[in-house]
């Protein structure tokens, strides 16, 4: 399909208008919080999220590139080190995350916790993805990682979940504003895409800490922002707008798109 072949990206940008286009993708300072703003940027988000799920079937595949295309290095986004992490978590570090796992709750049948050990045995999948940030910056990395879709179906979802929530152990701006750990969600279209993976390699290595060791979101067909790292639980939800400040993620809070769709 002319829209997924390698090297061009079907933004979602197109459908926004293009004031909102310009401040939305201005790059990850905080957002003005003016409610005409607000009001503008959620209805050219309603209008981006329409078109995209109208036009783009849904097992469309994002591009996926050769080895020779991987950066070296593949650049980090959001938290980059031990500052913005629970001493907690950084424990699970020293033994290689040997005692860690991710807890996976909410509207699910089979509540469970996963080890690392435990993701392997659900399946794996390895992708070569291009990595688009809202900075302006892209990096293609080679992932490997359990289908989230795999997980999902070991635990079993409730008849009203409608989303699934990325609990993280970061603390994004904590020097500016305290406890504050960044989430995401996506809806279950998503998190069904053969794509989107529970990621714990990295170009053949395991997951380094920048790149939020041991395990990671990858959601091929939306920025940056909404893969989150440092996963701690995940959650099936029916809604989101009850939780945090009631946008579905930490950015999306301060004005970001909840549906970042490239």
């Amino acid at each position: 399909m002319a829209l997924f072949k390698p090297g061009l990206v079907f933004s979602r940008r197109h459908f926004l208008v293009s004031g909102a286009a310009s401040l939305v993708l201005a790059g990850c300072d905080r957002l003005s919080s003016a409610p005409s703003f607000q009001q503008l940027l959620r209805a050219a988000e309603g209008m981006s999220y329409g078109a995209q799920r109208s036009l783009i079937p849904r097992d469309a595949l994002a591009p996926e590139y050769s080895p020779r295309d991987v950066s070296h290095p593949f650049r980090a986004n959001g938290s980059q080190d031990s500052y913005n992490l629970d001493p907690a978590y950084l424990e699970h570090a020293k033994d290689k995350y040997a005692r860690w796992q991710v807890k996976v709750d909410g509207l699910v049948m089979r509540p469970s916790a996963f080890s690392l050990t435990d993701l392997r045995g659900l399946g794996t999948r390895s992708q070569i993805t291009r990595h688009d940030c809202v900075e302006g910056w892209s990096a293609i990395g080679s992932w490997t990682g359990t289908p989230l879709s795999a997980v999902l179906q070991k635990v079993g979802l409730r008849p009203k979940a409608r989303f699934i929530v990325f609990h993280c152990a970061d603390e994004q701006l904590r020097y500016q504003e305290g406890t504050h750990t960044y989430y995401e969600s996506i809806d279950l279209i998503d998190a069904f895409h053969p794509q989107t993976i529970l990621a714990y390699e990295l170009n053949g290595e395991p997951l380094p800490l920048a790149n939020g060791a041991p395990l990671r979101l990858r959601v091929e067909r939306q920025l940056g922002y909404k893969m989150a790292k440092f996963i701690v639980r995940i959650e099936a939800v029916d809604r989101i707008d009850t939780i945090r400040g009631g946008h579905g993620g930490y950015w999306e809070d301060d004005g970001y798109e909840w549906y970042a769709g490239i």
